[in-house]
Formats: C-alpha cells, structure tokens, sequence
C-alpha cells in the first residue's frame, strides 16, 4: 500500500482540517501518487490540473461574498444568522465557516498547484511546460486573493504588515512526523510570491487562447495588471514603478488579438452569455447546471440577489447608493424596457414591480427619508396622481390619508420625473416609478448580473475572474498615477461611452481622475467581488448611507483594523505545536500604517 502525499496532508496544519496516520490504498478524487504522475504524465496530467481548477469551484463562494458583501453596491434586508453577515456589518470574528472555507479551498488550490510542479517541474515537454504555467498561474492568483483579504492594502507598510504563509506543496512521508510550517509572510513578501508565479505562468503558457475557463498567458497578464496597480500607491501618493508595470501588463492583453470589447447591446447581454462566447472573457471560474443538483441554486452567489426560475431567496438589493450613480447622467426608467435604459450597466438591475388584483400597476413617488431613530435611512412609497401634483400616505383601509403636494425636481429634465416633496417637516427628492413589491420594507431591486447563464432561467454562473473591460480600467488608473491624464481620458472613456454614449468626459486630471476612474470601476465591476478592496487600496472610506440593516452612519476608514479580515481560527488552531500563525490585529491600535 502507498500513503498519497497530496492536500489532505495540508488540511492537517494550513486549512485546519485532520490526519490520521493510517495507510490508503485507494485515491480520492483528482489526487495520485507522485510517483504514478511520474509514470504517466501525458496521460495523467489534465487529470491533476481538473483537480486543481476544480478547488476553485468552492473557493470562488466565499471569495465572491468577502469582496462584494464588505462593499457598497449591495443591501440586504435584514439582519441574518448566516456567517456571511459579518461581512456586510463589519462585525469581525475568526469563527466564520466561509472566512475558513475562503482560506482553506484557496490553500487547497495552492498545494494542488504546487504538488504539481514540484512533481513535474523537470520536463523538457513543451505541452506540459504550458500546463504548468497554468499551475503557476492558480497559485500565484490564490496568493494575491489570499492577501488582499488578510493583508493590509498595500500602501500601508507592505515590509511590516502581515500577509499570508508561503506554502508551496505538501510534505512529504518523512516531514509529517515532525511537521513544522511558517507564519505569515509580509504583504510585500506575499506579492512577490504571487507575481513571481504569473510571471512563469506568462512565460511558460505557449497554448493559444482557446476559453476563458483555462489558464492562459493572457490572464496571467491581467492578474499581474491588477496586482501591480494594487501596488501602486494611492491617487496622493502614488508608486509610479509600478503603475508603469500596470500599464504594461494590462497593454499586453488589450492588444492581444483574442479578446475585443462588445457592442453596448451585447454588453447588456453579457450575463446571459455563456463566458466561451464572450470575447471580453479572459479568465472564469467556470460553472455547469450539473454542478446545482436540486435546489442548489439557491445556495449560489445569485441566489441571494433575486430568484430566477422558482430558485433564489432574493434577499440582497441594489444599494440606495448603487442606482444613483446609474442615474447620475440619465434616469434610467425600467418601465420603459430597454428603451428606457440610460447606463447599460442597470440593464443587470430589475426593479421587483407588483400590480393589485386587476393586474395594474400603481405609481408612486419613491423617495429616501431618515429612519425615524435617526441611525440610518429608509424608502418611502406614496401614490401620486395623474396630474403630478399631489401624493399621500393610505390608512389600513386603502383610503388616502395625508396629502403632499409635490413639485418637479428643477436640477433634472421634466422626462426623468423627478419630483420634490416636504414630508414630515423635511424636503426629498425621488422618482415617479410603479410601486415596487417590498421584503422587510426594502424594495426590490433585484441584482442579476450573477444569474441565467448561457441564457438559462437559473442562477447559473460563472464567477468572474478577469474581463477586458477591466483591463481598460486598470490602465486608465495607472496612467492617471503617472500623471499621463490623456491617456487615461482615453482608456476611461472607452468603457464610459459603451455604457452611456455620449457621456464621455471632456477632461481628466489631477483634482478629478480619482473621483472619476473610482466611480466608473464601481459602476462596470460591480456583482464582481471588487468594490471593497477597491475603496481600501486607495486610501478611500468606505460610505453607505442607505437604506438598509447595516449601521449606516458609521463610515469605514482606510485605517480601521476590519479591512482585513482575521485569520480562521480553525488554521491557527490547526498550526503544529511548535508554529505559530499570527492573528491580525483586534483594534485600531495594532494597525501598521508606515
């Protein structure tokens, strides 16, 4: 029998789970023995990489809920026993089931990745070489994920703060008896592990393009794009070496000839569209309808956004915050279809409208008021009439009550039927819309950018990794960095005109690029895992004065020690006697800002 060197022997230590010492003569799924891979590498080895991308299945979960749920785009309807609560609220805990599933399948691609090239690093095949690079590529992508989650943005003190361990590859036989594994790295030590990785990948990956649901050398360059600009100091402050290396890497893959942005039209039909016909698709994780069995898509990430096809709980809406920038140049009225789409991004936005029995809609004026304890925000809904003059609240009979008169808003085009209102002693401004159907008081604003794949009435999807329009985005912010505003004008508005034709702007420099290129990033990678470490690595506070359960007068500043989220109790638990796996700091005072 042959004990199998492989990410279980992992688990024992890095993702907290547990070994015993017993000998198996059968293999788990996408695992073998180094010495069959040996044997047969030609025959095994999409065997292993399946193995390897299939952790990112898991992973890609949590990795999707910390990075967009810690952010701006989003609201749910109230308070929830889920771990994933902590994430929206800031209440930060080491005992949270998808922090350590976050860290755990992260660790598990790594050591897939690493077992890997160690075990073929070797070869003079240049088919396998290529597939390597594929190897380099998840685990450098895995190490960047995993800092920018645990590690402080990078502006603060890279040489000082904490990152995540270097691991690369599982111990051998000998080594499990007296393991020993190391602490963090620092940040800065982190992302050089991480680029040095997708720089072999780059080097090494010779295939041609084929999808996006693979390694290639174009998404190597995009992730190095991304984590150079991550680098790259804040709009104040700026590190121009690398946001000259941002520049670079994110040229790369626009000039690449496989990958081209799409029209306005089928940008909005890009989340219907399965990411092998999308030609802006560089790199996903990719999803099939085998992998939700029964009423698994519930549990998605889309599932939480809306229900599509009976499928979903539909609990999380478009924030307050979200819908006003898609309205800034433009309002966008749903109840027009896509004629009535402004900013191409709100065609990924759908408005819940409810009709009484007859199947009528109501219009109302819908506004935004402060709650009445004064710690937060809250939407109003109240009829209006035919004229456009009036709208009142109802008693429990249906039956108008107190009447407003109402006025149009004069800093918006009378078509966009914005209207003012003095209601309870306090001037608003809100839209005449179709009364909305509401969950908790909230209503509806269904998210289905991460819904109906392939054109399929479910919550298929395929988490999204790297995609050209951020390449362009990227581009646009380094160039900003090096002061080159011209050519970030350019690159930002490329992606603004698609979304908003004729809404390009006139200028871009220093008192107004941050604002701006921050603003577009938000409105075109939103659903996407981005927003929080984006206001983060700038320097940005985070603001949500909306609507919605989390404290929304308390802003997030750069500094505070949540940014990043602790370490899984469960990993440090886990760490050999003997090891020790810092945790991050539990108060601002154990901050490290320079």
């Amino acid at each position: 029998m042959k004990k199998i060197t492989s990410t279980i022997l992992l688990s024992l230590s890095i993702t907290g789970g547990v070994f015993t010492s017993c000998d198996i003569d059968r293999f788990p799924n996408n695992y073998m023995a180094s010495d069959q891979v040996t044997e047969n590498q030609e025959v095994l080895f999409d065997n292993m990489l399946n193995g390897m991308y299939a952790q990112l299945k898991t992973w890609s979960d949590p990795m999707h809920r910390l990075g967009e749920y810690a952010g701006d785009n989003m609201m749910i309807r109230g308070a929830s026993t889920d771990a994933f609560y902590e994430f929206i609220t800031y209440s930060r805990t080491p005992d949270n089931y998808r922090l350590q599933s976050f860290w755990d399948y992260g660790y598990k691609a790594i050591a897939q990745a690493s077992n890997i090239i160690n075990m073929a690093q070797d070869t003079d095949d240049p088919e396998i070489k290529s597939k390597l690079g594929e190897c380099y590529y998840v685990r450098g992508m895995m190490y960047f994920y995993l800092c920018r989650a645990f590690g402080r943005p990078y502006y603060q003190a890279p040489d000082k703060n904490l990152g995540v361990p270097i691991v690369n590859g599982t111990p051998s036989e000998e080594e499990i008896g007296n393991l020993s594994l190391p602490d963090r790295s620092t940040v800065k030590e982190t992302y050089q592990q991480a680029i040095n990785d997708l720089r072999t990948a780059e080097n090494l990956i010779t295939t041609p393009f084929k999808n996006a649901d693979y390694a290639s050398k174009e998404a190597a360059q995009a992730m190095l794009s991304r984590v150079y600009l991550y680098m790259s100091g804040t709009y104040e402050n700026p590190n121009t070496l690398y946001a000259d290396s941002a520049v670079y890497y994110a040229s790369r893959v626009i000039e690449s000839p496989n990958f081209h942005l799409v029209s306005r039209e089928d940008y909005m039909k890009s989340a219907r569209t399965a990411p092998e016909n999308y030609p802006e698709a560089i790199f996903v994780i990719k999803r099939l309808a085998a992998d939700f069995p029964g009423d698994d898509y519930y549990y998605g990430i889309g599932g939480m956004y809306s229900n599509i096809g009976g499928m979903g709980w539909g609990e999380m809406y478009a924030s307050a915050k979200y819908l006003e920038l898609l309205d800034e140049t433009g309002r966008n009225d749903w109840r027009k279809g896509d004629d009535g789409i402004v900013d191409a991004r709100a065609k990924f936005i759908e408005p819940q409208y409810s009709v009484d029995d007859n199947g009528n809609y109501t219009e109302v004026l819908r506004f935004i008021t402060s709650n009445a304890t004064g710690t937060g925000f809250t939407y109003v809904q109240l009829p209006v009439n035919k004229d456009r003059t009036e709208c009142w609240t109802v008693d429990e009979n249906g039956n108008p009550k107190d009447r407003y008169p109402i006025s149009l808003y004069s800093k918006r085009t009378p078509e966009e039927e914005y209207y003012t209102i003095n209601y309870n002693g306090s001037t608003y401004t809100g839209v005449v819309d179709y009364q909305m159907a509401l969950n908790n008081g909230y209503p509806m604003f269904y998210i289905t950018k991460c819904s109906r794949e392939d054109n399929l009435e479910s919550q298929l999807h395929s988490p999204i990794i790297s995609r050209l329009d951020e390449m362009y985005l990227n581009r646009a912010e380094a160039y900003a960095k090096l002061g080159n505003y011209g050519s970030a004008l350019t690159d930002l508005n490329t992606i603004r005109e698609r979304s908003i034709p004729g809404a390009g702007y006139a200028s871009l420099d220093a008192t107004n690029a941050g604002e701006r290129i921050d603003k577009e990033r938000q409105l075109e990678l939103a659903y996407q895992a981005e927003r929080s470490y984006d206001v983060f690595r700038n320097g940005d506070p985070l603001t949500r004065h909306y609507p919605g359960p989390h404290n929304a007068m308390e802003d997030i500043p750069a500094t505070d020690y949540r940014v990043t989220y602790y370490i899984p109790q469960t990993a440090i638990n886990s760490y050999p006697s003997g090891c020790t796996l810092t945790q991050n700091p539990t108060s601002d005072a154990g901050v490290i800002l320079n």
